[in-house]
C-alpha cells in the first residue's frame, strides 16, 4: 500500500470516518424507509465518498479517487432525487389526502401508501404492506400483500387480504379480520399470487 503524504493519525481518522459513514449510508438508504430516510442515507454516502476522496489525494491511489469521484456526483443526485423530488411528490399525496377529507364525498390516499403502511386489526400491529393488486379495467382494489414476521424480509410470511376486508385510515391500513383470522389467512408464495 502507498504511504500517505499526510500524518497517520489524520489518515486513520478519515479512513474511519469515511468507513461509518459508508456502512451506515448504505444502510439507511437499503431500509427504503421513504424518501426522507432514503435521502438522508445518501447524505451519508456523500459524507463518505468524500472522506474516500481525501484518503486517495493522499495516499495517491488513483482507483479510490476516481471510483470516489463518481461517487460523490451519484450520491448529490441521489439527494436531490429523494430529498428534493421524491420527497415533494409524497408531500403532495399527503397534501391531498389531508385536503380531500374536508371535501364531500370519499376522501383521497396515496396509492403509494399500499407498499408501506403497517396493517392493525384494532391496536395490533398485523405487519406491513408490501404491495397491493388492481383491476386493469375497473381501477378497483382487489387485495394488499401483507408482510408478516421476519427481519428484513427474511422469514416473513406473506398473507393476501382482501380489500373488503381493510380499510385505510390516515397512514396505516386497518382490518375489520380479528388477528386470528388474519394469521389463518393462507401464506402466499413470494413469486406466486393469485389472479383472482
Amino acid at each position: 500500500m502507498d504511504v500517505p503524504l499526510v500524518g497517520g493519525a489524520m489518515y486513520e481518522t478519515l479512513n474511519w470516518i469515511a468507513t461509518a459513514a459508508t456502512i451506515g449510508g448504505v444502510l439507511l438508504t437499503a431500509s427504503n424507509l421513504g424518501a426522507r430516510v432514503t435521502g438522508t442515507g445518501f447524505i451519508v454516502l456523500l459524507v463518505g465518498s468524500l472522506c474516500w476522496l481525501a484518503v486517495a489525494l493522499t495516499s495517491e491511489q488513483q482507483a479510490l479517487l476516481w471510483t470516489n469521484a463518481a461517487l460523490t456526483f451519484l450520491n448529490i443526485f441521489g439527494i436531490w432525487r429523494w430529498l428534493g423530488r421524491q420527497a415533494a411528490v409524497e408531500e403532495g399525496g399527503r397534501a391531498a389526502a389531508k385536503a380531500s377529507g374536508a371535501t364531500p364525498g370519499e376522501a383521497l390516499f396515496p396509492v403509494s401508501l399500499l407498499a408501506k403502511a403497517k396493517l392493525f386489526a384494532g391496536a395490533e400491529d398485523l405487519g406491513t404492506c408490501v404491495d397491493a393488486m388492481v383491476g386493469e379495467r375497473s381501477g378497483r382494489l382487489a387485495y394488499v400483500v401483507v408482510s408478516e414476521g421476519g427481519v428484513a424480509g427474511v422469514g416473513e410470511r406473506l398473507r393476501r387480504l382482501d380489500w373488503h376486508d381493510a380499510r385505510v385510515d390516515r397512514d396505516r391500513i386497518i382490518t375489520r379480520l380479528e388477528p386470528e383470522s388474519f394469521r389463518a389467512l393462507p401464506e402466499l408464495a413470494k413469486d406466486e399470487w393469485p389472479a383472482r
